[in-house]
């Protein structure tokens, strides 16, 4: 049985009729491969008995549980395809428990070292001192940590936003998601001032002006990659006196949910903010409104300490 080709027509399923996006089928294909390459003989032909060894000897590698779930849940829909397709007459993933992982909490920020990185931003932006290419990378860099922090973004969605939500300059925009499904945003005043100077700043640089991008770059997407945002985020954190291995973008999305629920917010109303199809991928949070409660009752209970 050609593993290879099996996989190809899995992955070719992945994209044409689930749409999963380029990161996700490489991850599958990764993962998939390993497996194939591990197993005498080829992933597609594997039995049970093949794939929980191969479980095995990546858990004594010494792969994250998490890692391994991961692992085993492409291969889960590998074979869920070859079965449902006629492929193979059993699926062999059936009788395999899943590793056994925590939940760990997500990194987040206080509030304070959020306004620091903020103020730092805006400081920087604002320095008609620095010189055009770097005033040029000040106002972007200050447009994306507000527009981040004021929309729980996707780091994938942020930098592909199109120049039409800066140039309607609405309180509220459209963006599409995982799943390819849409959900409303708000964006907050100091987000929207930071993208109008943005706007502004590249309107005069020509290689800049005609991107249907927001934030464009010179790259086979046409837009700003993750890893640049990434790596100037820890750059910007450092420069504010805050540890850059505590930072990236998808820390400042985990601010935005933990500091609406610290706020007040509805844990159903995050969940849309943030686009999670399951309330069960919002509950990570539930810390966060056990202290909530905890607080609540210390400060306004009549026999409280």
């Amino acid at each position: 049985m050609n593993s290879a080709a099996r996989i190809e027509a899995f992955l070719e399923m992945m994209s044409a009729e689930r749409g999963a996006a380029e990161n996700t089928l490489s991850s599958y294909r990764r993962d998939l491969e390993d497996a194939s390459q591990e197993i005498g003989g080829g992933l597609a032909g594997a039995g049970a008995a093949d794939i929980r060894a191969y479980l095995d000897d990546i858990a004594a590698r010494g792969f994250a549980p998490t890692s391994q779930a991961r692992k085993l849940s492409a291969i889960r829909q590998f074979f869920k395809f070859l079965y449902a397709e006629g492929l193979r007459g059993d699926d062999p993933t059936g009788t395999l428990d899943s590793p056994k992982k925590g939940r760990p909490l997500p990194k987040t920020m206080s509030e304070a070292d959020t306004g620091r990185l903020i103020d730092r931003a805006a400081l920087e932006a604002g320095d008609t001192g620095l010189l055009d290419n770097d005033r040029l990378a000040a106002l972007r860099l200050h447009a994306l940590v507000e527009v981040l922090y004021a929309t729980g973004l996707r780091v994938s969605e942020l930098v592909g936003l199109p120049v039409t939500v800066a140039q309607r300059d609405d309180r509220f925009f459209m963006v599409r998601g995982k799943g390819d499904k849409e959900r409303m945003v708000p964006l907050s005043a100091k987000a929207r001032t930071a993208m109008r100077a943005w706007l502004a700043a590249r309107a005069g640089v020509p290689a800049l002006s005609d991107s249907p991008f927001l934030f464009p770059a010179a790259s086979d997407s046409g837009y700003l990659s993750r890893q640049v945002f990434a790596r100037d985020l820890k750059g910007l954190a450092a420069r504010a006196g805050i540890a850059s291995a505590k930072i990236s973008p998808h820390v400042l999305r985990h601010a935005f949910a933990s500091h609406l629920l610290q706020n007040g917010a509805d844990l159903r109303a995050v969940q849309q903010l943030l686009g999670h199809a399951d309330i069960s991928t919002t509950q990570i949070y539930t810390h966060v409104l056990e202290e909530r409660l905890v607080r609540l009752v210390n400060d306004h209970h009549p026999l409280a300490d």
